[in-house]
């Protein structure tokens, strides 16, 4: 018997998406985690240990294709968005792949650096769709008024299959045989054949009962982009800054392994406890104060820790910042896809992302430099003055951000004279 997933029936109501898409949107989002399972992989784990052995390169050589993947997936996040606006989900997210296939198919031949940054960049190109396809498709497949609880919950899904990634190609690095970079390429492969799952075009609102958005014209959509660039960047900012030093920091705040591992574990609960919650608070029209909270909540646990409290109390915080978490992840996914326009919302997004990505490489390196002049707590210091500031910023500057109410197909404050045309 097939389960009821009509928005009604009891398992509808857990189910964030549209019942007729979400078969697209599993597409895309297991497209999304093998080719972070693969990059991951092969860059983190696999060329670090082998690049000298198996392809004769310096040990240079795997971190500049580690940089140079990014900085091509950075660069082109914003391009893959219009892209997506112009030929559709699958028409990219597939290119995207079978480039990504492409990349990783030649990569046991690149005995030259030439070549492997080459490929470097092209399987950054290739991945660059990733993130902006699923992103842009579990919004628009999203039941009014789930956008942050159903964006928040893919988001959640793929995250293992990253640290997977390098935990398996850790592990295979150590073999002489082929068995690795087969793996990455059937794999790969894998991802290629699932984008075919993804809706060729964007759903539109209109199939949900709502009317799409007008296209804005190009300046005005710039004004309603830039106040989320700094936010965007503080997100990634703030949350990469402790997570490579953590391990390193432990011993100084009384914590062995398993102690950090339990305090990581128990924040880790508490923040999917509470998500059921703060994501309907997010997905209520009160995005903003879910992520000002969010802010607030992580600023005051980092800052706790600085004080170097007992166990028990570092629980209590861990804690603490699990639920300012829960209030973050869901609050910033529904922020974004009410105040951008849903007609140039794939462009305007990768634009987001990249600029995401670019407080994602920031983040280790803050960390390192606190740490190394302000002590073991110095990454707590500098995060929680960080993480207060910006929830200071949403306070201070909450009118730049024009939340489109739930329900309501047209972004306030837009001219009535640019409502026509639409996409």
């Amino acid at each position: 018997m097939t389960p009821d997933t009509r928005p009604g029936s009891k398992l509808g109501r857990l189910n964030p998406l549209r019942p007729e898409l979400t078969a697209g949107v599993a597409g895309a989002a297991l497209t999304l985690a093998l080719a972070e399972f693969v990059r991951n992989g092969l860059y983190a784990a696999y060329l670090t240990q082998v690049i000298d052995t198996r392809f004769g390169l310096p040990l240079a050589a795997a971190a500049s294709a580690w940089t140079v993947h990014l900085v091509a997936d950075t660069l082109m996040r914003g391009p893959a968005g219009a892209l997506i606006n112009r030929f559709g989900l699958r028409a990219v997210m597939f290119a995207g792949a079978a480039l990504s296939l492409l990349a990783v198919g030649l990569l046991p031949l690149a005995h030259h650096l030439w070549l492997l940054l080459l490929l470097s960049a092209l399987h950054g190109v290739g991945f660059s769709a990733m993130w902006p396809g699923t992103m842009n498709l579990t919004a628009d497949a999203a039941r009014e008024g789930y956008q942050g609880r159903a964006l928040t919950f893919i988001n959640v899904a793929v995250t293992p299959l990253i640290g997977a990634g390098v935990l398996v190609y850790g592990a295979l690095a150590g073999r002489g045989d082929s068995l690795p970079l087969t793996l990455a390429i059937g794999i790969q492969a894998g991802a290629t054949l699932l984008a075919l799952l993804i809706p060729a075009r964007r759903p539109t609102r209109s199939a949900a009962g709502a009317q799409a958005t007008p296209r804005v014209p190009t300046a005005q959509l710039a004004r309603q982009l830039a106040p989320l660039l700094p936010a965007a960047f503080m997100q990634t900012l703030t949350l990469t800054l402790l997570g490579l030093w953590l391990f390193r920091i432990a011993p100084a705040l009384g914590l062995d392994y398993w102690g950090l591992v339990g305090l990581l574990v128990f924040g880790g609960a508490a923040a999917f406890a509470a998500m059921p919650l703060t994501g309907k608070v997010a997905d209520s029209g009160r995005a903003l104060p879910a992520v000002t909270l969010g802010y607030a909540l992580v600023g005051v646990a980092l800052a706790g820790f600085v004080l170097k409290p007992p166990v028990a109390v570092m629980y209590l915080l861990g804690a603490l910042a699990g639920v300012g978490y829960a209030f973050l992840a869901p609050g910033w996914a529904a922020l974004v896809t009410r105040v951008l326009p849903e007609a140039q919302r794939p462009a305007a997004w990768g634009v987001l992302m990249a600029v995401e990505n670019i407080g994602v490489a920031v983040g280790p390196l803050l960390g390192a430099f606190a740490l190394r002049h302000l002590g073991a707590t110095g990454p707590f210091k500098v995060g929680a003055a960080l993480a207060l500031l910006t929830s200071l910023g949403y306070v201070l500057f909450r009118h730049a951000f024009r939340e489109r109410p739930p329900g309501d197909a047209e972004a306030p404050a837009w001219d009535a004279g640019q409502r026509a045309g639409h996409d």
